[in-house]
């Protein structure tokens, strides 16, 4: 069985390239009956994802990824939910400051994914020893207490970002309903509803579906994923667009949205870095990615390639959907682009963009929480090898459905999970504060300093030669941009809550 540290590090885009495992193995046995942890129950126990070391593998792993598959998981793992509020972030910083920020973003990616290209190849570039995932790197060049603190924000990241998706989820249900209202009553119809039932039946769908055992060979939930992101992406595009030759001019300022006051400015230019944070970096799935390219060429060349080409295309679609939807409508630009209602009609088109939203999240809040449900129970399992509670797995019957198993830890682990994620989400239902403060307290940690401080080592970079100058310094910047960030985001969640 894999070491439980990597599975810290499986994150969603790898679970992208695995299929559903053998679903269920059904028992013989009928009712209740005890399968133990002998052999059955290991079968059920197959390992999430296989590690990518070598010492890890009972077989060598054929690797044929080539540069298109690499940038099309990047395009696939960047473009999601966070490109709803790139709109908004624009407003609150100007034209000068949206576009350029996303640009800085965009190229603090591009090197960020170029360090830890390097680091793929353990210790030298061209060693035959390959680290396969984020975690994994952590541990090998930083040491295992690196990878603790790495752990927590990786976890941290996942579990926020279930938030998150509850909450998205939950808000475009709601804007299907208040579109379908305002197409019949009028656009001036109240047309006011909550959105803590439709956060309770997201949460109760995604109870049903944490039940599934693991994640294996997705590819075909990376497609649906895929498909679902752009599809809505490109509706929202379309629609700013066609509101600007609506309009018949562009609408907007330099400075983006007036406030009372500087202070309230500086919250939310603060609270816009944190929600462009959250739309970009993908530092903690580069070597998942990178372990599926073939070779030669070598695998950090195509994957650095691979990254200038994917960033490029996600910041044009990323500064068409900013900037189109923020000459839309201005100073009055929505928090979330589709369900904020600055378009009205088609209603139809609305609903539909809305419906891919909630498919996108139903399967996206199991990817990015599987990796969470692996483990906490391998630990549980390693913790407590002769609990019932923890090992047992019982095979149930229900009418006019398959034999299927439960175990009892899996159940109540992953019941609680996912009602403390819908609990957090209907306590702060808040969109844009939610993605900044993920966005910004994440930034730092995974983006930049780990990467940072595994290229030292794998270098071999002195202190206080020229490069090591540069790349502190780099660091310390990203450092204070995370600092603002989650502070903009904070005070503009709690003055949500409060207001």
């Amino acid at each position: 069985m894999p070491n439980v540290n990597f599975v810290f590090g499986c994150q969603p885009v790898y679970l992208y390239l695995h299929i559903f495992d053998k679903f269920f193995h059904l028992s013989n046995f009928c009712g209740g009956k005890d399968m133990g942890v002998g052999e059955a129950a290991e079968d059920q126990q197959l390992p999430l994802l296989i590690s990518s070391s070598s010492n890890e593998r009972n077989q060598p792993l054929k690797r044929t990824g080539t540069l298109p598959t690499a940038v099309a998981h990047i395009i696939t793992g960047v473009i999601g939910a966070g490109v709803l509020s790139l709109a908004w972030s624009v407003a609150q910083l100007g034209w000068i400051g949206g576009p350029l920020l996303m640009l800085v973003f965009a190229s603090v990616t591009i090197l960020s994914t170029n360090l830890l290209s390097d680091c793929y190849r353990y210790p030298e570039s061209d060693s035959p020893t390959r680290v396969g995932s984020y975690l994994e790197a952590v541990k090998v060049y930083l040491g295992e207490k690196s990878q603790t603190v790495c752990a927590i924000f990786v976890q941290e990241s996942l579990y926020g970002t279930g938030i998150a998706y509850v909450i998205t989820a939950a808000g475009s249900v709601k804007a299907i309903q208040r579109s379908n209202c305002y197409h019949k009553e009028g656009h001036e119809a109240s047309c006011e509803y909550g959105t803590s039932l439709y956060m309770l039946l997201f949460g109760l769908v995604q109870i049903v579906m944490s039940q599934i055992p693991d994640f294996h060979n997705m590819e075909w939930l990376s497609v649906i994923a895929a498909i679902m992101s752009f599809t809505y992406s490109f509706i929202g595009l379309g629609l700013g667009f066609a509101k600007v030759i609506e309009n018949g001019k562009i609408q907007g300022s330099l400075t983006g949205v007036p406030t009372s006051n500087v202070a309230d400015k500086l919250w939310l230019a603060f609270q816009a870095l944190g929600d462009i944070a959250f739309a970009y970096p993908y530092s903690i799935i580069v070597l998942e990615i990178q372990d599926t390219l073939k070779s030669p060429p070598p695998e950090n060349q195509t994957m650095k390639k691979a990254s200038k080409i994917a960033i490029f295309v996600t910041t044009f679609f990323y500064l068409c959907c900013g900037c189109f939807g923020y000459a839309a409508f201005g100073d009055d630009t929505p928090g979330n682009l589709l369900t904020g209602f600055g378009f009205y009609e088609p209603y139809w088109l609305i609903d539909f963009a809305n419906a891919c939203i909630v498919l996108h999240l139903v399967g996206g809040y199991q990817i990015f929480s599987q990796p969470v449900f692996a483990v906490a129970e391998r630990w549980s399992r390693k913790k407590y090898p002769s609990s019932g509670f923890v090992n047992n797995f019982y095979s149930i019957k229900v009418p006019l459905l398959p034999r299927f198993q439960v175990n009892p830890f899996r159940l109540c682990f992953r019941t609680v999970y996912v009602v403390s994620t819908t609990a957090i989400a209907m306590i702060f239902p808040y969109f844009n504060q939610v993605l900044g403060v993920l966005g910004a307290l994440n930034f730092w940690p995974l983006a930049i300093y780990f990467p940072v401080e595994m290229y030292f080592v794998q270098k071999k970079i002195g202190a206080w030669t020229k490069t090591w100058v540069v790349l502190r310094t780099f660091s310390l910047a990203c450092f204070l941009v995370t600092v603002v960030g989650v502070i903009g985001s904070v005070e503009g969640l709690i003055s949500a809550k409060l207001s």
